[in-house]
């Protein structure tokens, strides 16, 4: 899979289906599966576990979250 230059959406097409890390501005962390992108730069993402200063807080089925609330997203291993 070749991740070069492209666009934010290219990327998250691209990585649809696979483990990610989502880091909100709020600093709090999810790691799931990326289920889809909604729109522009919109995400659900499914089997989600939530941490917040590095502690587990919460498991989810699903979430969504907006592209504006996103510091990173990575498909590096977690």
């Amino acid at each position: 899979m070749s991740l070069g230059k492209q666009t934010p959406s290219g990327f998250l097409n691209q990585i649809t289906g696979g483990p990610v890390r989502v880091k909100l501005n709020s600093r709090v962390d999810y790691q799931g599966v990326l289920a889809c992108l909604v729109g522009y730069m919109n995400i659900a993402l499914e089997q989600t576990e939530e941490y917040v200063s590095r502690q587990l807080e919460n498991k989810h089925r699903i979430i969504a979250e907006r592209g504006p609330t996103f510091l990173f997203i990575t498909t590096k291993h977690f």
